[in-house]
């Protein structure tokens, strides 16, 4: 666990990728998003092969992608959806990145 909590934010793919699943989904997710802040790497998440500081967490058959940023106490929810679809079109968005970028500069 971490002494100080960590700011956890949801990318915009991730809003929207979150509100297209029934709300009984929404919740659950939203309960393993939330502890996220002070216990970065929870019972079910495991660190992504070839990424830096990507790390998924699994929620039944959904999945967490998140990035972890220690040297800004930050952790960006970068995907969610269903197991099956979620690696799909892993490339960061223009968009993403300048959020990534606005943030590190701080």
């Amino acid at each position: 666990m971490s002494p100080e909590p960590y700011q956890v934010e949801l990318s915009p793919a991730a809003q929207r990728q979150l509100a297209k699943l029934p709300l009984e989904e929404q919740a659950r997710l939203g309960l393993a998003i939330k502890p996220l802040a002070t216990d970065l790497r929870p019972q079910g998440s495991k660190k992504l092969k070839g990424q830096a500081n990507t790390y998924r967490l699994r929620v039944g058959k959904y999945r967490i992608l998140y990035d972890v940023y220690d040297r800004v106490l930050w952790v960006l929810i970068l995907k969610v959806g269903h197991r099956k679809e979620v690696y799909r079109g892993e490339s960061i968005s223009k968009s993403l990145r300048d959020l990534i970028e606005r943030k590190l500069v701080k």
